[in-house]
C-alpha cells in the first residue's frame, strides 16, 4: 500500500504556508556546462530554508497536524542534525517541548544548533538507528509523540511539498535525481510525479558506505547494513523503512550509490557553479546525475540541495585544506 495521498500532500502544503515559503528552482549555465551530455540542471535550493535544510517541512507537517494537548506532550526525534533541527525549529514556533536524541560524537555544530532553538539535546548510541531506539524508550517514559525522521506519514506528506512546487515551478522536467537516507524526500517526489506526472522519472541516490536501502531495492529484500559510515550524515542510515521501502520498490526508476569522493566533488561544483554551500547530503543528487548523466542525456533534470549544515571538519575534507 502507499503510504500517503496526493491529498495528504496538499494539506501538508495548506499547513506549512503560514510559516514557510516556497525555495528557489534555480537553473546554472555553468553546472549545465560541466554536467555536459546535453543535460539541463534544475537546482531546488531548500539550503534556503530557516534550518538551511529541507527537513523542517516534515517537522512542520507533523506539528502542524497535532491538537493542542498532544503538542503539550512533548515531540521526541533521533537525528544526525537536520531532522532534529527541523523539529527543534518547529516545536519552538509552535510553543512545543521537544527532546532530541543525537548519537554521541555528533556533529557539534549541529548539536550546538539544536540547543540554540531550546530543545533538549540528548547524547545517547553509536550513530543515528540506536539513537531511534533511545527516542522509542522517551514515548513510553515520557509520552512524547515520536516523530521519526522517515517511517511517518505526515513527515513524507512534508517532504513532498518540496516536489510538488518543482513540478508547479518547472513542468517539463523530465527526471528528479533524489537523495536517500530514509526515503521520505524520494516517496514524496513519487507521489507528487503519480498524481501530476506520470511521465517524470525519479532516481534514487545513497551513499556507498550506507547502502542499506539501495542495496535492498536492488535485491528485493530488505536487508539492514552493520554500519554506515559516511560524512554525508544526512544519509547515514542502515536500515530499511517500512512506510518508504515498498513505494521506492515500485517507483523509482533507477537506484545508484556514490562514494564519499564522488560527494566531495558534487559540493565543489555547486560552490563552483552556484555559489551555495551545501553538506554532503545536500550535494548527493548532484552526485547521482553525474554517474546518471549517460542515461539522462539531453533532458531536463531536477535535483534537490537538500541542506547546506556542512561543519568545519567536514567542509576542510571536502576543500582538502
Amino acid at each position: 500500500m502507499w503510504p500517503l495521498t496526493f491529498s495528504d500532500v496538499l494539506a501538508a502544503r495548506a499547513r506549512l504556508a503560514p510559516h514557510l515559503t516556497p525555495t528557489p528552482l534555480r537553473a546554472y549555465a555553468t553546472l549545465d556546462a560541466e554536467i555536459g551530455s546535453g543535460i539541463r540542471v534544475f537546482v531546488k535550493h531548500e539550503n534556503h530554508q530557516p534550518t538551511n535544510a529541507f527537513k523542517v517541512r516534515n517537522a512542520l507537517s507533523v506539528l502542524t497536524s497535532l491538537t493542542e494537548p498532544e503538542r503539550r506532550r512533548g515531540l521526541v526525534a533521533a537525528t544526525r542534525g537536520n531532522h532534529g533541527l527541523g523539529v527543534a525549529w518547529a516545536a519552538q514556533r509552535l510553543g512545543a517541548p521537544a527532546a532530541i536524541c543525537v548519537p554521541i560524537g555528533n556533529n557539534p555544530e549541529k548539536n550546538a544548533g539544536i540547543r540554540g532553538l531550546g530543545a533538549e539535546l540528548i547524547e545517547s548510541g553509536k550513530d543515528y538507528d540506536e539513537s531511534v531506539e533511545v527516542a522509542k524508550r522517551l514515548v513510553v517514559e515520557r509520552g512524547m509523540r515520536l516523530v521519526h525522521s522517515t517511517n511517518d506519514r505526515e513527515v513524507i506528506a512534508g517532504a513532498a511539498t518540496l516536489s510538488l512546487e518543482i513540478a508547479e515551478s518547472a513542468r517539463d522536467l523530465d527526471a528528479l535525481v533524489i537523495a536517500v537516507g530514509g526515503g521520505s524526500q524520494a516517496v514524496g517526489a513519487l507521489t507528487v510525479a503519480r498524481a501530476l506526472r506520470p511521465s517524470l522519472r525519479v532516481y534514487g541516490v545513497q551513499a556507498a558506505r550506507a547502502s542499506a536501502i539501495h542495496d535492498s531495492w536492488h535485491s528485493g529484500v530488505a536487508s539492514p547494513t552493520a554500519s554506515a559510515d559516511t560524512f554525508a550524515d544526512g544519509l547515514a542510515t542502515r536500515n530499511v523503512y517500512e512506510k518508504t521501502f515498498g513505494a521506492l520498490r515500485e517507483g523509482l526508476a533507477g537506484f545508484v550509490t556514490v562514494t564519499e569522493d564522488e560527494i566531495a566533488s558534487a559540493i565543489r561544483m555547486l560552490l563552483r557553479t552556484t555559489h551555495n554551500l551545501a553538506e554532503g547530503a545536500g550535494a548527493a543528487g548532484l552526485a547521482g546525475l553525474v554517474k546518471l548523466r549517460g542515461e539522462l542525456a539531453g533532458k531536463r533534470v531536477g535535483v534537490v540541495l537538500s541542506g547546506a549544515n556542512i561543519d568545519d571538519a567536514g567542509l576542510r575534507f571536502v576543500l582538502r585544506v
